[in-house]
């Protein structure tokens, strides 16, 4: 039966927006009222929580949000979208803290890539991989479904003005794209994560034994608002590296340029613009895609089934399918309701068939934003899954559950039953993605080195003595 372990870490954006006469407030202290809450009870802003995730204050005042280990599709939305809970929960305070000091002023977290400054801020993915699996040595033949894979997950993104670091130089029209991080991507492969923002990541950082894991850390794609645009996005990447970690052969398909490749595929709502490849062919993205999902299926229908959530997989397959149609036709009302891009897209062009608004018009802006905005009832994704307008994976009980629980079949369930407890018992702590350990160093530190472990009788005796 096939287990794999995936996690998804989103950095927020945040910003605050005061009353008639109120000062401004800059990200730093805004980000200080956000996590006071954090900090009182932990005295860090850089923790583990009791449903094994990990949050905390990234570079730039940004929060983030790091699920914990998941060994399912279902199990991993609705630990992404605890997520967007939790943080939400921090602004509510941290706008009833600002009003208690004479602050008047509401705070806005977005579930995006970008900012009105031009930054750029990561959804990143991780994926256990064999540690057999040589990354580097897979990066030729997953360079081109990265580089294509936005038509199907990406969130859409208006751009306008000069694009980062514009292919050729050029000004562009505004234009709709595909991706949010297309356009700040600057390099195929890299071990680095900020200073070069490769598509495949390298560092080998494995957080668990090394002798037989590897960590795939994918920083390529967007942040989704869709359930089923998150699940697509997993499931396709999840898949594509079974695949590969398999033995199977695709066509050649190397990339010539990836860092210009994602950029014009990301302009390109057709799908059709040509791919330089390094033998000195082309593809479109279309057909980059099409290979991919062929050789998934046939992936799967030589054994791949073989799996507990190959309900979920199936769907996402489906709808891997469904989306390249829907590129291929131009119908991208027809998905969306599934996919990030296109229900964003379809808000844009509402407002321009009411308004005739052109693209570069502040109110299309408006709708880029606010679609990212996570606080229930007030962001765009909000009101559309409110109103039955965009498909779930997981209902809300779940989502709930996921804020306090674990994943019942990973690691992440040791880590959590450990927090609870030492918390419970009054004990000083620290936890990382593998350690347990109790402050005073009067027990033994307990190693978990195995991500798929949910049970462990030496972290069993950790916890039986706390309270001694």
């Amino acid at each position: 039966m096939i287990r794999r372990i995936v996690g998804i870490e989103t950095e927020f954006g945040i910003t605050s927006v005061g009353g008639e006469g109120a000062r401004s407030l800059g990200p730093d202290e805004i980000a200080r009222y956000l996590f006071r809450p954090v900090v009182e009870r932990w005295r860090s802003s850089n923790v583990f929580l009791e449903n094994g995730a990990r949050l905390y204050l990234d570079v730039g005042s940004h929060p983030e949000y790091a699920t914990a280990e998941c060994d399912g599709l279902r199990q991993l939305v609705a630990h992404d979208r605890a997520g967007e809970r939790i943080v939400d929960d921090l602004a509510v305070h941290a706008e009833q803290s600002l009003a208690a000091d004479g602050i008047d002023a509401k705070v806005y977290l977005f579930k995006n890539n970008t900012d009105s400054a031009g930054n750029s801020y990561g959804c990143h993915e991780n994926y256990l991989l064999d540690r057999s699996t040589q990354v580097r040595g897979i990066a030729t033949d997953l360079l081109p479904f990265l580089v294509t894979r936005q038509l199907i997950c990406g969130a859409g993104k208006i751009l306008t003005g000069p694009p980062a670091g514009g292919v050729g130089g050029e000004t562009l029209e505004p234009t709709y794209c595909f991706s949010q991080r297309a356009e700040h991507m600057w390099d195929g492969v890299s071990s680095a994560t900020t200073r070069s923002r490769p598509l495949i990541n390298t560092r080998d950082e494995p957080h668990a034994d090394s002798t037989r894991f590897r960590r795939m850390h994918v920083i390529v794609g967007d942040s989704n608002m869709i359930e089923t645009t998150t699940l697509l996005k997993v499931a396709s990447t999840r898949l594509v590296l079974e695949m590969f970690e398999a033995g199977m052969e695709l066509r050649p398909m190397a990339v010539a340029h990836p860092v210009r490749a994602i950029r014009e595929v990301s302009r390109d709502l057709t799908g059709t613009r040509p791919v330089a490849l390094t033998d000195g062919t082309t593809m479109t993205a279309l057909e980059i895609q099409r290979e991919f999902l062929a050789a998934v299926h046939r992936y799967l229908d030589a054994g791949g089934w073989e799996r507990d959530d190959r309900p979920d997989v199936e769907r996402a397959v489906a709808l891997w399918e469904r989306v390249l149609d829907a590129v291929e036709s131009g119908d991208h009302d027809s998905i969306a309701a599934d996919i990030d891009w296109a229900a964003k897209l379809r808000l844009v062009r509402q407002v321009q068939d009411r308004t005739g608004a052109d693209l570069d018009h502040p109110r299309l802006a408006q709708i880029d934003l606010t679609y990212h905005d996570v606080r229930p009832g007030r962001g765009l994704h909000s009101l559309l899954e409110r109103r039955g307008m965009v498909t779930r994976v997981v209902d809300d009980a779940e989502v709930e559950a996921a804020r306090t629980q674990p994943p019942a079949t990973t690691r992440g369930a040791l880590r959590g039953r450990f927090i609870s407890a030492a918390r419970a018992a009054g004990r000083d702590f620290t936890v990382d993605w593998v350690h347990l350990k109790v402050g005073d160093g009067t027990l033994p530190t307990v190693a978990c080195t195995d991500p798929f472990s949910h049970e462990d009788p030496r972290v069993d005796d950790l916890i039986a003595t706390l309270g001694r």
